[in-house]
């Protein structure tokens, strides 16, 4: 059986115990400090997990943010979004998991310790690459640790190379220039997922205007969470993204944050609800105020 959302530290182990094809990455990082996730990732891990730098391996590592927000690259090394974490090129993304052994018929789970912030960047990658058999490590290390999984240290042999493919996406990428096309029609509602005071455009600590894109609706991917550092129940997500779009349909929505990252705890959300699929807006924010045409909202 294939995990295309979540899997339990219960269900990892006993994953792991029978020998069934999978990878484990880690995908810990810190916005602030973006050498501290690889450092937390060499003192403790699960055995055997691959590390998943956001800005190395999950962002164009080729490319400076140009005029009006859009990316200069070498021909073949293109982004595939805008933004302060352009998505890479996906053939470039299958070279990266070539590289470090991971096959198309392989099991991933992904984790961090921050929430699901950063594992869910990869957890929608690898769908959008095609490989639906993938997901979200519930709770994190820390639910890990409290069942008593074992943990590594210091870095993992290396693996042999493997041959991933790219197949057919199974996550839809929506663009700045689809998302502004489609600004106040019924057909698109946008949700964004960074904290309320951010998106009221209070504070902006990262990007050079605050604010938000017309129209859309704040949800905070924190929300997701419960106490615990668990996602909620399925019927406990179901009904606050119902009450949240207010009638709108589920299908219309795309989802933003910063720079598409916070923002696929969301549409896992959604997913795990049953009211999925829905798109990203990779770019989100930090990409659409790159652009001084694009208009902005505030409160």
């Amino acid at each position: 059986m294939a995990y295309t959302t979540l899997i339990s530290a219960d269900e990892l182990r006993a994953l792991r115990a029978s020998g069934a094809p999978l990878m484990v990455f880690d995908c810990s990082f810190d916005l602030a400090h973006p050498s501290r996730g690889q450092q937390q990732y060499l003192e403790s891990h699960i055995p055997g997990a691959v590390y998943a730098h956001l800005d190395e391996a999950l962002s164009a590592r080729h490319g400076v943010p140009g005029a009006g927000g859009t990316i200069v690259a070498k021909e073949g090394e293109m982004p595939s979004s805008g933004g302060r974490h352009p998505l890479p090129h996906p053939e470039r993304f299958a070279a990266w998991l070539s590289s470090v052994g991971f096959s198309n018929a392989m099991q991933a789970v992904v984790y961090d310790r921050n929430g699901t912030n950063f594992c869910g960047r990869l957890w929608w990658m690898l769908q959008w690459a095609g490989h639906g058999a993938v997901a979200v490590l519930d709770g994190g290390l820390q639910a890990w640790e409290q069942a008593g999984g074992e943990l590594a240290h210091g870095e993992e042999p290396a693996h042999f190379q493997a041959n991933f493919a790219l197949g057919e996406p199974l996550q839809r990428l929506a663009t700045a220039a689809q998302v502004q096309a489609a600004l106040g029609q019924p057909g698109q509602t946008v949700v964004d997922a960074r904290a309320p005071a951010r998106f009221r455009g209070e504070v902006e600590p990262l990007d050079p205007v605050a604010g938000h894109i017309p129209g859309a609706l704040n949800r905070p991917f924190s929300d997701n969470l419960g106490p615990d550092g668990r996602f909620k129940p399925a019927a406990q997500l179901r009904a606050e993204f119902e009450s949240l779009l207010a009638g709108r349909d589920p299908a219309t929505v795309v989802h933003q944050c910063g720079s598409g990252v916070s923002a696929t705890p969301n549409l896992l959300a959604m997913q795990i609800a049953g009211l999925g699929p829905t798109a990203l807006f990779a770019g989100s924010w930090s990409e659409w105020c790159g652009d001084p045409s694009r208009p902005v909202e505030r409160g």
